[in-house]
């Protein structure tokens, strides 16, 4: 894991408890870095290779394909999980709830 990988898995074990999460899990041909299987969230922690413009268009394809599976899929940035943790927290616990809204 980057270090920024590590930073956020650090704190959904310690913030976001009642759901289970699982890291550098495979689906079909990609790896999610982080996943929770039973609200099928998708998160991927990006470095700066993700702004040029061929991995833009793979993260697209990657996206679409976890999509048509079920998958809802989040991106941050590593700066966001680097230097506001508890932003990026807050809004996994937010698609989290918004998950389980549409469930019911």
């Amino acid at each position: 894991m980057t270090q920024s990988e590590t930073v956020l898995w650090n704190a959904i074990r310690k913030e976001i408890r009642s759901y289970k999460f699982r890291r550098q899990h495979p689906i079909g041909d990609y790896i999610a870095d982080f996943i929770c299987l039973s609200n099928k969230l998708v998160i991927e922690v990006d470095g700066e290779y993700h702004s040029e413009p061929q991995q833009q268009q793979e993260d697209q394809w990657r996206t679409e394909y976890l999509n048509s599976k079920g998958f809802k899929v989040i991106r941050f940035k590593n700066e966001e999980v680097n230097n506001n943790i508890y932003q990026v927290i807050s809004k996994i616990k937010e698609e989290l709830s918004n998950i389980e809204e549409n469930y019911e």
